[in-house]
């Protein structure tokens, strides 16, 4: 079954459509703009499908990139700087990986210890992974100004490494500023849409996935009511 595309507005899914591609979720955005006039801003991931649908069908709405999306970038990121390491030092990065990708503020004690030596001796890594850290700080900037300001400084940064993941990184992320820079005009993010979106993979290993998608949709249009049951 293909993997559908799932629009919702706290705490419901108001749309569901089989397909992920633009022309699965336009007729729903033309019904969005005829109904949702005071719609201000639309938070997403940084699909080019789905920013080129919003930006047809409504062209006077905000597109805020989702933070946690940006962060995954950044983490796949230092992932990638990650392997290229361990295929030079051998086996002293093997098992580190979940170190490197946690926010370094969510480490325990020893985990925050054993991070730090571990970067004391790999630069290349040091320097990802503080990028990444630094990273997180751009959702924190006062206004737009700052925060743009931020971004330059971040992605200048990002590129003067040398750093061939991190400069890709920053490439991708200047490109998209316009929509990293509208979350100053509207603070939203997709973190509710996360969290419906894990209800509904909980619903579909539960059922061992359903063959009947009208069936699905009309689970996930109750999914709010429901609730999880202990299986066995």
């Amino acid at each position: 079954m293909q993997r559908s595309q799932f629009i919702m507005q706290s705490p419901w899914v108001v749309h569901a459509v089989e397909g992920k591609d633009s022309a699965a979720i336009i007729p729903f955005l033309k019904k969005l703009y005829q109904k949702a006039i005071h719609l201000k801003g639309i938070a997403m991931d940084m699909s080019p499908t789905f920013y080129s649908a919003v930006k047809q069908e409504l062209p006077h709405v905000d597109i805020i990139f989702d933070r946690f999306h940006v962060m995954q970038m950044m983490t796949i990121a230092v992932d990638t700087v990650r392997k290229e390491q361990q295929k030079i030092c051998g086996n002293a990065l093997k098992g580190e990986r979940f170190l490197l990708l946690k926010n370094y503020t969510d480490l325990d004690v020893n985990g925050m210890e054993r991070l730090n030596a571990l970067l004391k001796t790999n630069e290349p890594l040091f320097i990802a992974h503080t990028m990444k850290e630094q990273l997180r700080a751009f959702w924190e900037q006062e206004d737009r100004k700052s925060g743009e300001d931020f971004l330059k400084k971040w992605c200048f940064d990002a590129l003067m490494t040398g750093i061939q993941p991190l400069a890709k990184v920053a490439k991708s992320l200047w490109r998209r500023s316009e929509g990293l820079l509208s979350y100053f005009a509207h603070r939203v993010s997709n973190g509710k849409a996360e969290g419906i979106n894990n209800k509904i993979k909980t619903l579909k290993r539960q059922a061992y996935g359903f063959r009947d998608m009208e069936y699905f949709k009309l689970r996930l249009y109750h999914l709010h009511v429901q609730r999880y049951q202990l299986a066995g």
